[in-house]
């Protein structure tokens, strides 16, 4: 500075100090300052009057919106928190993961430590970044949006921490307004307070909504996403796969990459943009490197997308339907339970499906994890024979309702298909076989279908119990001939085809061929015992009052019908010594927090003594060895201790095979939705066939995949009780010795107490005539030239083996070890009144013939040579005579009390024909003093000896007679032709001449309740 300048300064300097030191400028200065110190001071006070007066109007604002909201406890808003939806799993048997349950929701919880860096990283950085930092909310972040929204901004980039959005989706509404967002922040602050922040994020992992699965249903948790989306687990999911999931919230169903369908969308690109957004914001926040950003931001994400996959209700339809119905029904008892009510109060209907509705809801919130019986590969199996199997039958037309327009429309029904495994001692179902197609029909055969079981019933409903009761062993006897039986109107069973008629048969006979009548009269027996009830101790469940009195109910017509799954679970109990356990196919539930809810607990029933199941089993082993059901031994790929049962309803409607062994029992089931016959040749097969090989091919399914579970080494083991011992054939009894020289002796099991220890008294010493094929009892005036001896079957000792219903006594014969000379003591020819009418009679090349005489009471005849009787032919043998050279021949019938007809015209050896009504009369008187000549014996004819012993009627039967071989050498024995003498078509139809009744033609069987059975 020169000194010029210094001047200027000093004197600036001395200007200023002068002004400051005047008194004037002093005194202004003093005023100034109040009045700005006055002015600041009012600022200040009126600044901090208007921020309290602001402060305290949001703060009481703030207070109103609340004022509703209640004080929750941590434990409050725990529960709240952590109540979202878990959609239940189901496994098969050994915990194999079948899959998860149909619901709207699919969603699997997962814990925090299982689930990928990358992913919680990821969440954090584009939803939350100062999620370690905050207490819950965000301040400025709340201005901001609050700005946002009175300012009504373009850009709302909103305020809410990953905790807010909690409270959002868990314990709030999405409602959009003050209220809700007060509540909101109230309720973050004290989640916070009460709540880790690894506790907070690892609920809104599993509660967050992320669009659609490959499967096409939608999503929630983290979890479902990694599985539903890239198919692996949380913890294992890559960077790029993670930042993919991390940014669905903002959109879920927007940038999802599938459709409802479960297919891949066409258009990629908003998902993959988002997933790049939430890159950039992990390297922003320093989660990634540059490098691992560049690396992931350049993935080609979409190779990660797994394709379509099916829901297991697509893959196995049957299967979760029944696993979910079963559920729900085990689930509603013990919700009704645990509200103070016992099972048998679900008999209400309304409580009932209240608890129904509750259970589905709960089953498919809760998580459940639902282990089942059912083996996997054998399941899978047995679906592909189904599948592929060629002998089902023909399809057939059905009349159905539309259920869209209400009207009849005709549909093409193909044979249906139903079959099921069960382990014996458990009761556990190992597979089964709902049907051929899901698709067309929904209708589970092996569990909700009811049918009529035909001839499979007869173990569970008489055999059985009949021996259970004593009333019937595998050695007693029936009749087996057409019978009627009065049952409201007249019911008459039928054997298959409308034949089969033996006689008499033993049960065990009568088991393995499948005969309808012994069934019947056997039930008879015992139907006022209510053997019904022994059904419903083997669970059945349709069995109604009027089933108890039915008699048709012994050949499988129940009213309502049964259950593929029941009729072969009732088998089971012959195999458990005659203890039924029930099935089952929910072995346990578990809850999501590892609580056990339910697990099965069986409590076996007894029904059968361990005698009377065993004696079942050993006559069903019949049926597959040498009965009904032998040709599905050459089917089998193994030998085992099979017994069982086939069966046919009426009208051929239902085809059931059903066998049981040591381990397991299985049956199979062939039918039309719409009943229609499966009668009729398929592919060279009978439906019977049909059914037994598609039984034959499942079982041979199972058996590869478990032999020993299939196939066990043990056979049945016959307890002690039970003894063997002989019979006689037609009566059960001990064998007379009337029984061993008719040769009907057999031999059998007994239960010991029930062994029989009466001695047969079924046979009557006797004698008998023949007509035609038929055998009928001599009467005291009968000539013996024309009766045979032989044993009569005592009608006083056969009224055991249902005599009262059969419509001809005389039919009852015993079959194939007839021996010729056992006849029916009711089988009698009446006496017409009157002395039978002339012959007429031919004579060629040497031979007299004629034919049966139309009157029935006819039983022989006599031959004349010149006068003199030469010859006394039987009525049952052949209607001919051999001549000699030259004479004169006439022919006299003689009928049961031995009066003879007038001769025939006379015939001339050598000569065409000779004689009149005159001649044969003239010589009447004649005709009985003739003397049969010594030495004419021809082998169709039979000589008397003389006058006197022709006119005897007295016939002592205290003698043993003597048999004559040649009698009945041409006799017809078959005794399943028709009781009616059809031979004579000139019978006099109003002549009561036999007391038989007629036969009743099959087709006016009462079938509508009764089964025709297959041989």
């Amino acid at each position: 500075m020169n000194n010029n300048q210094k001047d200027r300064f000093l004197t600036v300097w001395k200007q200023l100090t002068r002004f400051f030191q005047n008194e004037k400028t002093q005194k202004n200065a003093r005023v100034t300052y109040q009045v700005i110190w006055n002015l600041t001071l009012i600022l200040i006070i009126v600044g901090i009057l208007g921020f309290s007066f602001a402060g305290g109007v949001g703060a009481g604002y703030f207070a109103a919106l609340v004022n509703d909201e209640p004080v929750r406890s941590k434990e409050d808003l725990k529960k709240d928190i952590y109540n979202y939806e878990e959609t239940s799993e189901v496994y098969f048997a050994d915990n194999v993961y079948l899959g998860k349950l149909k619901s709207d929701l699919e969603r699997e919880e997962v814990s925090i430590d299982k689930v990928s860096e990358h992913l919680k990283n990821a969440v954090i950085a584009t939803e939350d970044e100062y999620f370690y930092e905050h207490d819950g909310v965000v301040p400025k972040a709340i201005l901001r949006a609050v700005y946002q929204e009175f300012s009504n901004a373009t850009v709302q980039s909103g305020g809410s921490t990953l905790t807010q959005q909690l409270i959002k989706n868990q314990v709030l509404t999405n409602e959009v307004s003050f209220e809700r967002k007060a509540k909101e922040i109230l309720l973050a602050l004290r989640v916070e307070k009460f709540f880790e922040k690894e506790e907070i994020l690892e609920t809104y992992l599993n509660v967050s909504t992320l669009g659609r699965n490959s499967s096409g249903r939608n999503i929630a948790g983290v979890e479902s996403a990694a599985e539903g989306i890239f198919g692996v687990e949380a913890k294992d999911l890559t960077l790029p796969q993670s930042a993919f999931i991390a940014g669905l919230p903002q959109s879920p169903f927007g940038y999802t990459p599938y459709t409802q369908k479960g297919k891949l969308k066409e258009n990629q690109e908003p998902g993959i943009n988002r997933m790049k957004t939430v890159l950039k914001r992990m390297h922003s926040n320093g989660y990634i490197t540059k490098e691992e950003y560049d690396k992931a931001n350049a993935y080609d994400i979409t190779k990660d997308f797994i394709g379509k996959t099916e829901m297991p209700s697509e893959k196995y339809p049957w299967l979760t339907y029944e696993i979910e119905k079963r559920s729900i029904e085990i689930l509603s008892v013990s919700l009704a339970k645990e509200d103070g009510y016992e099972e048998k109060d679900l008999k209400n209907d309304d409580l009932k499906d209240q608890y129904l509705a509750l259970a589905d809801r709960k089953l498919r919130q809760n998580g459940y994890q639902i282990y089942t019986t059912i083996n996997k590969k054998i399941y899978d199996k047995m679906q592909e024979v189904t599948k592929n199997y060629p002998n089902y039958g023909y399809d057939k037309t059905a009349q159905v309702v539309d259920p869209d327009t209400k009207e009849m429309k005709t549909v093409s029904e193909p044979v249906e298909a139903g079959a099921i495994l069960i382990e014996n001692k458990t009761g556990k179902i190992i597979s089964f076989v709902g049907g051929r197609d899901f698709k067309r029909e929904q209708t589970n055969h092996a569990t909700a279908s009811l049918r009529s079981n035909g001839s499979t019933m007869k173990p569970l409903l008489v055999y059985g119990p009949g021996i259970e009761l004593g009333k019937i062993s595998p050695g007693s006897v029936s009749a087996n001939v057409p019978i009627s039986i009065p049952a409201g109107t007249m019911w008459r069973p039928g054997n298959y085809g409308g034949g089969s008629y033996t006689g008499v048969t033993t049960a065990r006979e009568a088991l393995k061929n499948s005969y309808n009548i012994p069934a019947a009269l056997f039930y008879m027996k015992i139907i006022n015992q209510g053997p019904a009830s022994y059904l419903e101790k083997m669970g059945f469940t349709t069995v109604t009052k009027e089933d108890y009195s039915n008699p048709s109910m012994s050949l499988g017509a129940m009213s309502k019908g049964v259950t593929v799954e029941e009729n072969v679970n009732a088998f089971g109990t012959f195999a458990n010594s005659g203890e039924f356990v029930d099935a089952y196919m929910i072995d346990k539930i578990v809850s999501k927090d590892g609580e056990v809810i339910y697990e099965h607990k069986a409590k076996p029933v007894e029904v059968f003594s361990p005698q009377a199941a065993y004696l079942t089993l050993d006559m069903m082993r019949d049926v597959v060895n040498s009965g009904t059901a032998a040709s599905v031994r050459n089917r089998l790929a193994f030998s085992s201790d099979w017994a069982g049962k086939t069966g046919t309803s009426q009208n051929y409607w239902d085809a059931w095979f059903v066998a049981t062994n040591p381990n397991v029992s299985f049956g199979t089931w062939l039918g039309y939705d719409t009943p229609k016959s499966l009668q009729g040749t398929y592919n060279g097969l009978e439906y019977n066939k049909r059914n037994m090989y598609y039984w034959a091919d499942l079982i041979n399914a199972a058996y590869k995949v478990d032999p020993k579970l299939i196939d066990p080494d043990k056979r049945f083991e016959m307890p002690g009780g039970i003894v063997s011992r002989s019979f006689c054939g037609v009566s059960g009894l001990l064998p007379s010795s009337s029984c061993q020289k008719a040769g009907l002796v057999k031999s059998d099991l007994f239960i010991a107490k029930y062994a029989p220890s009466k001695a047969d008294d079924s046979f009557i010493d006797g004698r008998y005539v023949s007509v035609g094929s038929k055998r009928y009892g001599a009467l005291p005036q009968t000539p013996g030239e024309f009766t045979s001896g032989g044993f009569m079957l005592n009608p006083d000792s056969f009224a055991d083996i249902g005599l009262k219903y059969v419509d001809d006594p005389g039919s009852v014969i015993p079959g194939g070890e007839k021996s010729g000379n056992v006849v029916g003591a009711k089988a009698k020819l009446n006496d017409n009144g009157k002395s039978p009418d002339p012959l007429s009679i031919t004579i060629s090349n040497g031979k007299i013939t004629w034919g049966l005489h139309h009157e029935g009471d006819v039983v022989g005849y006599r031959v004349y040579k010149d006068g003199k009787k030469v010859a006394s032919i039987n009525a049952g043998e052949g209607l001919v005579y051999k001549v000699g050279s030259g004479g004169s021949y006439y022919v006299t019938a003689v009928d049961i009390v031995g009066k003879e007809s007038s001769p025939s015209q006379r015939v001339e050896s050598g000569a065409k024909k000779t004689g009149s009504k005159e001649d044969s009369t003239k010589n009447k008187d004649d005709s009985g003093k003739d003397k049969i000549a010594n030495d004419i014996k021809k082998p169709d004819s039979k000589e008397e000896n003389g006058s006197d012993k022709e006119k005897e009627t007295d016939i002592d039967k205290n003698k043993e007679p003597a048999q004559d071989k040649d009698q009945n050498k041409d006799q017809k024995k078959d005794q399943n032709k028709e009781n009616t003498d059809k031979e004579n078509p000139e019978t006099d139809k109003d002549q009561d001449t036999v007391n038989d009744k007629d036969t009743v033609n099959n087709k006016e069987q009462d079938t509508d309740k009764a089964e025709e059975e297959e041989e």
